[in-house]
């Protein structure tokens, strides 16, 4: 089963109870802690499995605690609304009997209205720029040999940054930045799981756009990261099996804390999602 087969079952939650539902860990970003993408996506598919009829445009979310990678995860689904136009649900996750996430997701009937949006940027085709695995093959003897294989190994999301930087000795740069992303494994699947899985992709390197001002990444050991709030709105239909380009920047940071925003477009330039995240970005003082 290749990692993006394996995201795909992982979305496929089990349903335990009425709106009581439980979800495994994995999914190939991260191996220490449940990637925060890996539990909105969940989340918000235990929510879909009360809400038959209608799409999420919106969903608000808090990352409370990190998540356990080795035990499940129980997903409590509130029915907090039914209305005439608007459904609205609350999703608790819970594990070690204990919330490590909560959100807020709202569904709206389809309606006509008028149609407006900002033009996607014009950057390089995702075929211009290399694939992570790429990158990370030209960096990987730079790593202690315990973290090599972890770091190499294969990923369900295809990503390729417009302009990456440096791993380990990054300039500053603006925090304006772009990345190519899409899950070939995506084709076919219904519209419940293409907001699921765009979702779990939104979470990618999101919080990095407020390093980049200041010259950092993950890789220096200098900066604590974590996802702290998460919210996403959704415009358009979505095929996620095809290229979409994540148009990020980080209008501030500050108090150990970084605001990051992103515009996902389609290949062909539709604007089918906004998202917002504030992150934690401690300095690690040395040794």
């Amino acid at each position: 089963m290749t990692p993006a087969e394996e995201l795909l079952r992982l979305l496929n939650i089990e349903q335990l109870e009425v709106d009581l539902f439980r979800g495994v860990g994995g999914g190939g970003e991260t191996t220490t802690r449940i990637f925060g993408g890996h539990v909105i996506a969940q989340a918000l598919m235990a929510a879909y499995r009360t809400v038959p009829d209608r799409i999420c445009h919106s969903l608000h979310a808090y990352f409370i605690r990190p998540g356990d990678p080795e035990i499940p995860v129980i997903y409590q689904v509130d029915r907090a609304r039914d209305g005439g136009s608007f459904t609205t649900r609350r999703v608790v996750a819970i594990q070690h009997g204990k919330q490590i996430f909560n959100m807020s997701a709202s569904f709206h009937v389809s309606e006509e209205g008028w149609d407006y949006q900002h033009p996607m940027p014009q950057v390089g085709k995702p075929e211009e720029w290399p694939n992570r695995d790429e990158l990370r093959a030209t960096v990987v003897d730079k790593l202690p040999e315990k973290y090599r294989a972890d770091f190499m190994r294969e990923r369900p999301i295809e990503l390729r940054e417009v302009a990456p930087r440096d791993f380990f000795k990054p300039e500053k740069a603006s925090d304006s930045n772009q990345l190519w992303f899409r899950m070939e494994a995506a084709s076919g699947q219904g519209p419940q799981m293409q907001h699921c899985l765009l979702a779990y992709a939104s979470d990618m390197n999101l919080l990095g756009s407020s390093l980049r001002p200041h010259g950092l990444t993950w890789y220096q050991g200098k900066v604590m990261t974590a996802s702290l709030d998460h919210a996403m709105w959704f415009h358009a239909p979505i095929e996620f099996a095809n290229w979409h380009l994540y148009d990020l920047d980080a209008p501030w940071t500050g108090g150990a804390r970084g605001f990051n925003r992103g515009a996902i477009y389609s290949q062909d330039g539709m604007l089918v999602a906004s998202v917002a995240q504030e992150g934690l970005m401690r300095p690690l003082k040395k040794l």
